[in-house]
């Protein structure tokens, strides 16, 4: 019988997708290591001089982290020997280069840690139609170029890292979109670098921020007396990208005359320099980012349908930090870390809580805006480990002027877990547990006058067992009353 197996070096990992896949009616093999998977997949392949295709597996879900060799070495190694096997890639550490590195090798699918069970088992099911249907073999394994992080557990960052992993195997025209700040340079220069113009040069130009005047000449080049103050030709930003990527930021900000002009260079790949006769051919990816609503700017007739469909021929979108305000904590140790290598001062964290404040915090600047306050911090505050108090003025007034309700007990409990850790203290789990299940059980008998039943209906325990947990917490007395006592001093 064949089946599906799974490598990941973490056993809970394991129980969760056997037990979901189970319940799907498929069957499955797991390993805890990569070799231990190539050499079931050699044992398949090979039993004297005839390869036994019954043990094949139908797909293969592997971790990217493992003992040994990696997940992408496996991958590599998998696609090799069975071409056509189905492999789903997954890791905690998602990040751009992950998902760029599972697509370049041949990963079926990407899926980020920790996942979402029903999105696993429907992954699973694709791939595993897809592995039935036989299609053609994913293109050969090539190592990412280094990057700058990207980063992002938000699912809607993850689809952008998707993105970029399966275009980086051409050149098409990428539209992205987002507020400003959200970081379009960065996914432009992440197309660029893991695409097949990495080689050619990577050419950035704000059509928002140079004059109107000066724009075509920038794009286009000028010959020698075009204007005045021409004294030599000069090569646009089109010539200089030639063989590579040309970036056009603030697209929606172009003059209607120069739309025109663009869309006959990308419906012809040619132009004409300023003021000149002979035409200009270059091979360029364009790739164009707005903050605005193109939509919205075509029926205003401030930009020319014909273009918009042009260069709209792959959208993304790129999500406000308010949006993924879990992917906060991440950032800011990354740009914090940055700020430390720059300014040669002590490494800095933020403590619980001022993580929980700053994921509060709107951030109408964004990304951008998160980088500055990191660098802020690193400069200004006085400790290494930074607590609300050390937060920026505008962060702090932000979180004074919330409402109570939003306030949040997890970073309480984290920061004692982790006094409690430091501290060396025995059995920190069974502390913490019988403390939280006092506090459950004293709040809920207050809120019923001492009635436990309706306190158990409450919590959504059964009578006997919220009995059993006072009784297990020295809650109430032998004869059954209710004793006096703090559920700080359990322990």
């Amino acid at each position: 019988m064949r089946t599906l197996w799974i490598a990941d070096d973490d056993p809970s990992i394991r129980f969760v997708l056997e037990r979901a896949l189970a319940r799907e009616g498929l069957a499955t093999r797991s390993f805890s290591r990569a070799q231990e998977v190539l050499d079931a997949l050699d044992a398949a392949l090979h039993e004297g001089s005839a390869p036994r295709s019954h043990s094949l597996p139908l797909a293969l879900v592997t971790d990217i982290r493992m003992p040994g060799a990696s997940g992408l070495e496996l991958l590599a190694r998998v696609r090799a020997l069975v071409p056509g096997l189905p492999v789903i890639v997954m890791t905690a550490f998602s990040d751009l280069d992950s998902a760029v590195a599972a697509f370049q090798g041949g990963a079926f699918e990407y899926l980020a840690k920790p996942f979402d069970v029903l999105q696993a088992v429907a992954l699973v099911r694709s791939a595993l139609a897809a592995g039935l249907e036989g299609g053609p073999p994913g293109p050969p394994p090539q190592a990412p170029a280094p990057a700058p992080g990207m980063l992002g557990q938000a699912p809607a960052m993850q689809e952008v890292f998707r993105a970029i992993g399966r275009l980086s195997q051409g050149t098409a025209t990428v539209l992205v979109t987002g507020e400003t700040g959200t970081g379009k340079e960065l996914v432009a220069r992440a197309l660029h670098r893991h695409s097949p113009v990495a080689a050619g040069p990577f050419v950035a130009i704000n059509t928002a921020a140079i004059p109107a005047e000066l724009l075509e000449s920038e794009l286009f080049g000028h010959e020698r007396g075009a204007f005045t103050g021409a004294q030599a030709r000069r090569q646009g930003h089109f010539e200089q990208a030639d063989g590579g990527t040309l970036f056009l930021d603030e697209i929606g900000d172009m003059p209607l005359a120069l739309q025109t002009r663009l869309l006959r260079v990308l419906a012809e790949g040619q132009f004409y320099r300023v003021g000149g006769h002979a035409s200009v051919r270059v091979r360029v990816r364009i790739v164009a980012a707005t903050h605005q609503d193109l939509e919205q700017r075509v029926r205003a007739g401030a930009f020319r349908e014909d273009l918009y469909h042009r260069l709209n021929v792959i959208r993304l979108r790129l999500p406000p930090l308010r949006e993924r305000s879990e992917d906060v904590p991440a950032l800011a140790a990354h740009f914090l870390q940055h700020g430390t290598r720059q300014l040669g001062v002590a490494p800095k964290r933020l403590s619980a809580a001022a993580q929980e404040q700053l994921m509060r915090f709107p951030f109408p600047g964004n990304v951008r805006q998160l980088e500055n306050i990191c660098h802020w911090l690193t400069v200004m505050a006085p400790a290494q480990l930074i607590t609300p108090a050390d937060l920026p003025p505008e962060v702090r007034m932000a979180a004074g002027a919330e409402a109570p309700a939003r306030a949040s007990w997890e970073p309480a409990l984290a920061d004692e877990a982790r006094r409690l850790l430091e501290a060396g203290s025995a059995q920190p789990w069974q502390t913490l547990s019988r403390r939280f299940e006092a506090q459950l059980l004293h709040v809920a008998l207050q809120a019923t006058g001492g009635r436990r039943a309706e306190a158990a209906q409450r919590l959504g325990l059964g009578r006997n067992t919220l009995t059993r947990k006072l009784q297990e917490l020295g809650l109430i007395s032998g004869a059954g009353g209710p004793s006096q006592f703090d559920p700080e001093d359990i322990g």
